[in-house]
């Protein structure tokens, strides 16, 4: 069986079944262990189904499927309920790294403001037995700078003989993935180098974090809230350890999850801060990037380019929608010349035409923001999903006037990048924690002849 983006003759994963609402967890809850009333209950195995898919090309191996079961809140219960048990062998430090736009979906569900949400959410987690909460936007920071420290340099190296632009975003593991097991070339030379800001957290906790705390990184187990399924398919990516035999996200779990498991606890709270990877005792704000519902590279890199390639510092970037709302456009123009042509595509039909529109050697951009999710990041599966597996657009609306209101910062006035840049960055080994290589399948199939 397939679904409708389904680009090969059979699909590997998993469809929905009429019993899928009895499938629950088995570890026990900390309530059941306190002998408390409540339990954790019909919280399921984490599954990849049709109706969450949003690279579906087959792309889940038999291994690959062992690994995901692990992605779910019953390998988080399995850790929390190790911690424990005497066996201090056994014990890990309990580290989670909420992503900026999971905190909207948090703030609208239990009606907060978005700081509120953040406390609530890091209480709760410490309140389970979790040991550190932080949240990517440091990472994001880096993959933003890394972003646009290359994308200056495709600009001077693109000429006929080597076309390297336009160069596409390679955040989204959803579009990654789809880009590598069945577009391959033209395409995956084009993928950015810089890691995604879960990938570079990953580095952040298992190599910068763990050095800072004396611990070796197989005794770090790091969980990931984020707004979409395909981060758990992000994290069985091969190559992102920070050191080797170290997963950089040992679990993802989605902000429905999470909330799913505050809805059926009965424990009681106590707001806390978020913590920082540089032991500051002032409570962190939270902030994200521009971007209507992304880490926002594209308004950052494009603001980067303007002023390092043509001298010009822009205020404002205008947005102009093309074919839909999902495909916009941002250009520099001086003297009635475009220096610049940036675009934004979300989802995989404004995806599937740029690749159209690349192939033939018609796409006129330099740079693209790609999103496999319709709107971003803030409408991922994982999170503002009524109980048919449909998406809550009233509480999506919600959601993206919250985020709006989230102050800007820019990744260039981070207090601490230049810290990890001169501390961290500088030693050996540094260019592989922020870069990546995007492999290409075998053989390509005929997927761009598909009309999405």
């Amino acid at each position: 069986m397939k679904c409708e983006h389904c680009t090969r003759k059979e699909c590997s994963k998993k469809t929905k079944t009429d019993d899928q609402e009895n499938v629950s967890v088995d570890a026990p809850s900390p309530a059941r262990e306190n002998g408390e009333k409540g339990e954790f209950h019909r919280l399921a195995d984490s599954k990849i189904f049709l109706s969450d898919c949003l690279a579906c090309d087959s792309c889940l191996t038999a291994e690959e499927g062992a690994q995901l079961s692990q992605q779910s809140t019953k390998e988080f219960f399995r850790v929390l309920n190790l911690n424990k048990r005497c066996d201090t062998s056994k014990h890990r430090v309990l580290v989670v790294s909420v992503c900026p736009q999971s905190l909207p979906y948090f703030a609208a569900k239990f009606n907060l403001s978005v700081t509120d949400a953040s406390r609530r959410l890091c209480g709760f987690l410490k309140s389970l037995g979790v040991h550190y909460v932080f949240d990517t936007s440091i990472a994001a920071d880096l993959s933003i700078l890394e972003s646009q420290k290359e994308f200056v340099r495709r600009f001077h190296q693109h000429n006929e003989e080597r076309r390297v632009l336009p160069m596409l975003t390679s955040a989204c593991p959803g579009w990654v993935r789809y880009a590598e097991r069945v577009l391959g070339h033209p395409v995956t030379p084009h993928l950015c180098a810089a890691r995604s800001p879960q990938q570079v957290m990953g580095s952040l906790v298992k190599d910068y974090f763990a050095k800072q705390q004396n611990l070796a990184p197989e005794k770090i187990f790091h969980v990931v809230v984020a707004p979409c399924y395909d981060k758990k398919l992000e994290a069985l990516r091969e190559g992102l350890s920070a050191a080797p035999g170290a997963q950089g996200a040992d679990c993802v779990l989605t902000s429905g999850e999470v909330a799913q498991i505050m809805e059926q606890s009965d424990l009681s709270v106590k707001d806390a801060a978020v913590d920082t990877l540089f032991g500051d005792t002032k409570e962190a704000t939270v902030r994200r990037h521009e971007g209507a519902g992304s880490d926002g590279h594209l308004a950052h890199v494009f603001r980067h380019a303007a002023k390092e390639l043509f001298n010009e510092h822009v205020e404002e970037i205008t947005y102009r929608a093309l074919r839909n709302k999902d495909f916009q456009e941002v250009t520099l123009e001086k003297d009635g010349e475009v220096l610049l042509r940036f675009a934004a595509a979300y989802g995989f039909r404004n995806i599937q035409n740029m690749i159209l529109k690349l192939k033939k050697g018609k796409f006129p951009y330099h740079f693209v923001e790609v999103l496999a999710c319709p709107r971003g990041c803030l409408s991922g599966r994982g999170q503002a999903q009524t109980e048919d597996g449909h998406s809550d657009k009233t509480l999506l609306r919600q959601m993206e006037s919250i985020y709006a209101d989230i102050p800007v910062q820019p990744p260039e006035t981070s207090a601490h990048l230049q810290e990890l840049y001169q501390a961290w960055l500088g030693s050996p080994g540094a260019q592989e924690v922020l870069h990546a290589t995007h492999p290409s399948p075998v053989r390509c199939l005929g997927s761009l002849d598909i009309r999405w």
